[in-house]
This record gives C-alpha cells, structure tokens and sequence, in this order.
C-alpha cells in the first residue's frame, strides 16, 4: 500500500496492518474484525484457537478510517479472514459462537494449519512439561506451579497441562485453587487420566489433614489391629507426600483384613497409585506388591 503524501496518522495505520495483519497471516489465520467495539466472543474465541494458529485484530473504524475506507467497508462490523496476505474468507454473517467456531474449524481443515499449529505447540511445550515434572519430583512444587502456570497460559484446555498444574498445587497446599481448577472443567473431563490423577491426588491432600501422628503410631505399638489408627496415618503420609510409608501402611492394613471398612484401605491405595501415575515405575512396583499379598 503506497504511503506517499499520507499523513503520519496515516502511515501508523497502513504499518499497523502491515505488523498486525499482513504479516502475520503468511504463516498464521488472522481474522480482522472492523468494528467500533471488538466482539466479546471473538476475543474469547481468540483465546481458544490461539494455539492453532489463529489470531484475531481489531480495527476501530472511527479511529483508522484510511484503512476502513481501502477496504470499502458496507457494513460494521465487518469479518475477513487473512491467509499469507490474502483475504480467504469473509466471516461478517457469522455473529453466534457456535457459526464463528464452525467457520474456524473448516478454514483451519482447509488451510492445515490447526494440525502444523498443534504439533509446533507440542513440540513447544513437551520439555516444559518435563522440566515441571522434574522439579516436582525433586520436592520444589511451589517453583513447579509456577512452571506450569505457564504453560498453562500457553495452552489452556490442554488436559496433561491442567492435570500437572493441579497436582503441583495440590503439593504447594494450594488445595482450594486446585479445586476450583477441576470445578470448572467440563463434567466429560473428568474421566481422563490426567484429570483422573489430577483428582486422585486432591482427594488424598483433603483426606490427610494434619493430625498427631505421634498419637497414632502409639495407639498402632499397642494395637497392631488398630486399623482406624493406621488409615489416619497412612493418610497424613501421603497428604505429606511419604508415599513409600503410606502405601506400607495401606498394605498392612490390607493384608491383616483386606475387608476392612468395606475394603477402604485398598480403594485409599489405588488411589494413590492413581496419583502417582498408572505407567509410573513407582506404581508398578506398588501393584505387584498388592498383588503378592492378595494372591499368594
């Protein structure tokens, strides 16, 4: 776009486009809205779609008429889409969530960017991931939340990031964040594994609260059948993250009355084998034990 004679306003503007939108577009989708109000739901959708390749601009009409007039608007708002400098699509009849989403969708199947997009943001958050892992492995949770916070806001409805997210603040006692987290998944997530583990881990935070464990190991000295006394500690183990004593106890338990409570102690040491991760070589191990003293 030629810029000779134009004002400085004017060359802002057409520069503007240039930075936001041109060229951007050569290896991104940028959906330009011309507006005197940017849509709400294209900027939540601007969120949602970020880590495929889609990026939204807003353009105030009132404000930047050079470029509204080059593009000879009839109607604001008005929605293009951009591809490699191109305008590909015009989105302005799509006003609900639903259509825009629908719209996307195709447009991204069409352009395969959504599949190029997702794996260069695999590939950008595959060793964050494990590094956040490590730390909260090596028993520094609260650097780990601040790792996966990140990540986080990289890619906000990935699972494995929200699981790890969880489980890290779960560790740093941040038990009511962590909550609200899984409050606000949609009920279909629950069920997968990351957010299987995820809750797993936050339900044995909230049955180990902190009790005098000294009490209990004494009560256990002198009963060894004091099943109630060794859950409570078993519990307040893992709540503290001993795992290797919690599943001990659980495993005691279990094996001198593996009914007891309506089997509680073994459902309590599934699930902290579901906390620690079912492909875990920690959790392996852990199940072979089960198995030796259910089975021989």
């Amino acid at each position: 776009m030629a810029t000779l004679g134009l004002s400085e306003a004017e060359k802002a503007a057409i520069e503007r486009l240039e930075r936001d939108v041109i060229r951007p577009s050569m290896d991104a989708l940028v959906i330009l809205e011309f507006c005197t109000q940017p849509s709400p739901v294209l900027a939540k959708l601007a969120v949602e779609y970020s880590a495929k390749g889609v990026r939204t601009v807003s353009i105030d009409v009132a404000k930047e008429k050079l470029i509204a007039a080059q593009f000879r608007l009839q109607a604001v708002p008005t929605i293009y889409a951009f591809f490699q400098g191109q305008p590909v699509a015009d989105l302005t009849s799509y006003r609900s969530e639903s259509q825009l989403k629908s719209a996307l969708d195709q447009l991204l199947a069409q352009l395969k960017l959504g599949e190029d997009a997702d794996a260069a943001a695999q590939a950008e958050i595959a060793p964050l991931m494990a590094m956040g892992e490590q730390i909260l492995t090596e028993g520094d949770p609260a650097r780990a939340v601040t790792i996966f916070r990140q990540i986080h806001d990289m890619a906000p409805d990935d699972l494995d990031v929200v699981g790890a997210l969880v489980r890290a603040l779960v560790a740093a006692g941040e038990i009511d964040e962590a909550q609200a987290i899984l409050s606000a998944l949609p009920p279909e997530s629950a069920g997968k594994p990351p957010i299987a583990r995820a809750s797993a881990a936050l339900d044995l935070a909230a049955a180990g609260p902190a009790v005098d464990t000294a009490g209990l190991e004494a009560r256990i000295a002198a009963n060894p059948d004091d099943h109630q006394a060794r859950f409570g500690l078993a519990g307040a183990k893992a709540a503290a993250g001993d795992r290797d004593a919690a599943a001990d106890d659980l495993l005691a338990i279990i094996g001198r009355d593996p009914e007891w409570n309506e089997s509680a102690a073994r459902k309590r040491f599934l699930q902290l084998l579901e906390a620690q991760g079912l492909a875990d070589p920690w959790t392996r191990d852990q199940q072979r034990r089960l198995s030796a003293l259910l089975f021989t």
